[in-house]
């Protein structure tokens, strides 16, 4: 089983619509049974709260549901149990770096670099464009999954 964790600095906005992006894509795939995803953010400002109402509209425009996930908090434990975690942008991996205390196996990366671009997820609680956040979230969801499929042999069940 290969774990995933996507960060963002509140878990209510980009973290948890990466989250439910690929589980849907692992679903649509048939591998939900190889691949546990889940989201945790870098402050404390929104622990607890549920998914932002722009990333669960925007989510349900797709048919997928974030019911019952809350914001929780990145913690250092989460390091050995997580295969990857993967910040929405330079700022969060840099806090990452810092609750984790460092990355010596290599875990950590930004979701875009898995498409190749180096550039942050655009982040809607400051830009209000939930589109233009699905749209980065799911090119970095699916390249990653591809790259995961590839290494793995992974075929649709």
């Amino acid at each position: 089983m290969i774990n995933i964790l996507f960060v963002c600095l509140g878990n209510i906005c980009r973290s948890p619509m990466a989250e439910f992006v690929m589980k849907d894509l692992l679903r649509q795939r048939g591998l939900e049974g190889r691949v546990q995803v889940a989201s945790a953010a870098t402050s404390t400002w929104e622990i607890g709260n549920p998914v932002h109402p722009g990333t669960r509209n925007k989510l349900a425009e797709h048919g997928i549901s974030c019911k019952g996930k809350t914001a929780r908090l990145l913690t250092k434990a989460d390091y050995a149990a997580y295969d990857y975690l993967i910040g929405m942008d330079q700022s969060n991996r840099t806090e990452m770096l810092d609750i984790l205390g460092g990355d010596p196996e290599g875990k950590l990366s930004l979701m875009l670099d898995w498409t190749g671009e180096r550039r942050d997820v655009a982040d809607p609680w400051y830009t209000h464009d939930f589109e233009a956040t699905w749209q980065d979230v799911l090119r970095g969801c699916t390249a990653l999954l591809d790259r995961l499929a590839g290494e793995n042999g992974w075929t649709p069940q």
